[in-house]
C-alpha cells in the first residue's frame, strides 16, 4: 500500500499546502478534529501583533490596525465557508458563550414555547448550556435518538439544537432535512458546527439555517482556545435579544451611556473586548483554509479516510467501525469500538501517532486534509495493526485521559 500512497500523494493536487504547516517530525498527526496544527505564517503575524501593533502603537491600533472591526472581518471570512453572508457571521466569545446567547434568544423569539429539543450523546456543552437555562426556569431540556428527533418536533418546542457533524462519531446530520421539519413545526434551529467547518462543506443560508455556532481551534487552525463564531440569518437581526448585554455590544458603545442599546446585527452578540491576539491568530488560519478550499478539502478527507480503511483491510484488520461506512455521511475523522481503545491510544501516542480517545471505547482519528498524506495513512496503519497484532497495548503508559473536544 506503500507505493500506492506515494502514487496518490504525487497527484494530490493540495500536496503543497502541507508546508504551509509546522509539522512535528516523527509525528503523524490524527488528531487536528481536536486542534488543528500551527501554520508557519502564525508566529510571524503574532510577533507582529505584539511587537508593532500593541508594542508600538498601544491603544491607536484599535484604530490604525483596525482591532475594532476584527469580529466582523473574521467573521466576514468565516461566512462563505459555511454558506452565509458576511454580515450575519461574527467571530466572538466560545462556542459555550454562543450556544447560550443563542438559546436564550431563540426562547425570547418564541413566545409560549419552553421547551429546547437534542439528542442524548451531543457534545456536552450543548447539553449543559441547555440544563443551565432550565435549572433558571427558562428552557425545558427534551432529548431524542436521532432516529426519533422529527417526530418529537411539537408545538411545545421552541428550539432545535444539533451538532451538526457528531463530535464522536462523525456522522452528520441531513441539515436541510430536519431544518425544514422543525420549520414546519413552528421551532428555530441552532447548528453546532464545530466538527464540521473548514472540513466539509456547509449551506446555512441555502438550508434556511437560523442560527449556527462554531469553534476555531480544529480544522480553522485558529491555535488553543481560538475564538468562537456566531450566526444569525438576516431575517432575524431585528428580533434577536441576546442575554448577554455587554458593552462592546452596544449600539454606540464608545458614549459610555447608562442604558443598553443594542447594535444592529450580529454586532450586538459581542460581549466584552475583542480578544485581539486569539482573533489574530484565528485570521491566518481562516485564510489559508479559504485559500485551498474547503470543497476541495473535504474531497481530500473522504479520500484519505477510505485509504485508511484500505490499509487496514490489506493488514487483515478488521475493527468495530462506529462512523457510518458511507463517507458522506460522516466528517473528517472515523471512529473505531473497542474494549481497550484508551490503551490502543496510549500505544500509538507513544509511537507518534497521535489520535485520541473518547469514552467509554472509541478510538477516534482524524483526517485533516490540509496537511495530511496518504503515505501518513498507511504508515498510520500498520502501527495500529501492528500494535494490535503484538499486544504492545498492554504496556502502554497511561496518562490522565484527555479532555480535549
Amino acid at each position: 500500500m506503500f507505493d500506492r500512497a506515494r502514487e496518490l500523494d504525487a497527484a494530490d493536487p493540495l500536496a503543497s499546502y502541507r508546508d504551509r504547516f509546522v509539522l512535528p517530525d516523527d509525528t503523524i498527526y490524527l488528531d487536528g478534529n481536536s486542534l488543528g496544527c500551527l501554520p508557519k505564517d502564525t508566529p510571524a503575524r503574532i510577533a507582529e501583533v505584539v511587537a508593532h501593533e500593541w508594542g508600538r502603537d498601544l491603544i491607536g491600533s484599535w484604530n490604525t490596525a483596525d482591532w475594532i472591526v476584527m469580529p466582523q472581518r473574521i467573521g466576514g471570512k468565516i461566512a462563505p465557508l459555511i454558506g452565509a453572508a458576511p454580515h450575519e457571521v461574527i467571530a466572538c466569545d466560545t462556542v459555550s458563550v454562543n450556544l447560550f446567547k443563542l438559546i436564550a434568544a431563540a426562547l425570547t423569539m418564541q413566545p409560549g414555547r419552553t421547551v429546547v429539543l437534542s439528542e442524548p450523546g451531543n457534545f456536552p456543552t450543548d447539553l449543559y448550556m441547555i440544563e443551565g437555562l432550565e435549572r433558571q426556569g427558562l428552557a425545558q431540556r427534551r432529548l431524542a435518538e436521532r432516529d426519533r428527533i422529527a417526530e418529537a418536533l411539537d408545538g411545545d418546542v421552541a428550539l432545535l439544537l444539533l451538532t451538526h457533524t457528531h463530535y464522536k462519531t462523525g456522522e452528520v446530520f441531513d441539515m436541510a432535512e430536519l431544518t425544514k421539519a422543525a420549520h414546519a413545526a413552528g421551532a428555530l434551529v441552532l447548528w453546532d458546527l464545530s466538527h464540521s467547518v473548514g472540513a466539509m462543506p456547509v449551506d446555512l443560508d441555502g438550508c434556511g439555517a437560523d442560527f449556527a455556532v462554531g469553534c476555531g481551534y480544529k480544522y480553522l487552525n485558529g491555535g488553543p482556545g481560538a475564538p468562537a463564531f456566531a450566526y444569525v440569518a438576516q431575517r432575524h437581526h431585528d428580533a434577536l435579544a441576546q442575554p448577554l448585554t455587554g458593552w462592546m455590544g452596544h449600539a454606540k458603545p464608545f458614549e459610555f451611556l447608562d442604558d443598553y442599546t443594542p447594535a444592529p446585527g450580529t454586532d450586538r452578540l459581542l460581549c466584552g473586548t475583542p480578544p485581539i491576539l486569539g482573533l489574530s491568530a484565528l485570521e491566518v488560519g481562516v485564510d489559508l483554509i479559504a485559500e485551498i478550499g474547503v470543497g476541495r478539502l473535504h474531497e481530500k478527507s473522504q479520500a484519505l479516510s477510505e485509504f485508511f480503511r484500505e490499509c487496514l483491510a490489506d493488514r487483515g484488520i478488521d475493527l468495530d467501525l462506529v462512523s457510518p461506512d458511507d463517507p458522506k455521511r460522516r466528517g473528517s475523522h472515523l471512529s473505531f469500538a473497542h474494549e481497550n481503545a484508551y490503551a490502543l491510544s496510549q500505544a500509538l501516542i507513544a509511537r507518534g501517532v497521535i489520535g485520541d480517545f473518547r469514552d467509554p471505547d472509541i478510538l477516534r482519528l482524524g483526517f485533516a486534509p490540509a496537511y495530511l498524506r496518504f503515505e501518513d495513512m498507511a504508515e498510520a496503519a500498520r502501527h495500529l495493526a501492528e500494535v494490535l497484532e503484538t499486544g504492545e497495548w498492554k504496556r502502554a503508559e497511561f496518562s490522565e485521559r484527555s479532555a480535549v473536544t
